[in-house]
């Protein structure tokens, strides 16, 4: 970004954090590879807001799925044997999620029931699923990740469409996170954390991609960019974990703006939410917190909520 003059800075407010009911803090498996052994009472990811306005995040190490009100009062969904990290849900009410442990697996919000949809790919076990998005006709994108970075650039991206076909439309990337897709589905934009840059994938209807690119470099850190949104311009929200920082691009990658966390520095994904679509909320996930911040311009229209 040193090629541009520094954007506005927009500062954040909480606008809940987990209650002190929800947390213990211990170590989990997940800790010991991902906190060096810290023990961790939460670690917030996956935003996604369902039709009632209620906001959906996951808890990876204790496989717990949240749901906040519109006014900030959060119920326990599920608890269940898993790394739940992505969230978004699908048009018909149902709730997918990536599992790093798991796979794709599906959420009753009715029931809290956890069942499995997609747990191999050709009989063998995904390296670790993260994120995922729907396109414009329902088909699923989504990431997989696994302990993959610049040492193994092996991670995944795939599409499973409507009719069941599974197809991998890239294999050779560095630590591939969050995912969105254009509205016409023409492209998609990869984070790629150990990387520092987002992807832009080029899509064709035979499940290939061709000309894959680079979209943008981010400055580095401990960590690099995790979830995405667009919003009704074109412009892509990154929030880049380990900075504390959510940038606004626009369509051509010009930075726009620098969303400060007013929390702590592991700002790991993003939802547009509110009536009109107009405030951004962040999961932050070290401290179990969730953000908002007003933009000028609402989030892109999402599969879940179009018909």
């Amino acid at each position: 970004m040193s090629f541009f003059a520094p954007p506005p800075r927009l500062d954040t407010e909480i606008f809940t954090r987990l209650p002190d009911r929800f947390r213990q803090a211990r170590r989990t498996a997940w800790s010991d590879a991902n906190r060096a052994g810290r023990p961790v009472d939460s670690f917030l990811e996956g935003p996604s807001f369902d039709r009632q306005g209620r906001l959906y995040v996951t808890d990876i190490p204790f496989g717990r799925i949240f749901r906040v009100s519109p006014e900030g009062s959060w119920e326990q969904i599920a608890e269940y044997d898993g790394w739940p990290n992505g969230l978004k849900i699908h048009r018909d009410g149902r709730i997918f999620i990536t599992d790093y442990k798991r796979g794709i697996m599906l959420l009753d919000p009715e029931t809290g029931a956890v069942t499995p949809f997609l747990d191999t790919v050709r009989s063998e076990s995904f390296k670790g699923v993260n994120d995922l998005t729907f396109g414009p006709e329902g088909e699923l994108y989504f990431t997989d990740q696994g302990q993959t970075g610049l040492q193994d650039p092996t991670g995944r991206v795939y599409r499973l469409g409507t009719d069941g076909r599974l197809d991998c439309l890239i294999n050779t990337v560095p630590s591939p996170n969050g995912i969105v897709v254009a509205p016409d589905a023409s492209f998609l934009l990869v984070a790629v954390t150990r990387a520092n840059q987002i992807w832009r994938l080029p899509l064709h209807a035979d499940g290939t991609v061709t000309k894959a690119s680079i979209f943008c470099h981010l400055h580095g850190g401990p960590s690099g960019p995790d979830g995405l949104a667009l919003d009704v311009e074109g412009g892509l929200l990154v929030a880049h974990a380990g900075f504390g920082t959510v940038w606004r691009l626009s369509a051509r990658a010009e930075p726009l703006a620098r969303i400060a966390s007013c929390a702590g520095w592991s700002t790991t994904n993003l939802a547009f939410g509110s009536v009109d679509g107009r405030t951004l909320f962040i999961t932050e996930s070290e401290t179990g917190s969730i953000l908002k911040v007003a933009l000028p311009v609402p989030g892109q229209p999402l599969y879940s909520h179009a018909g």
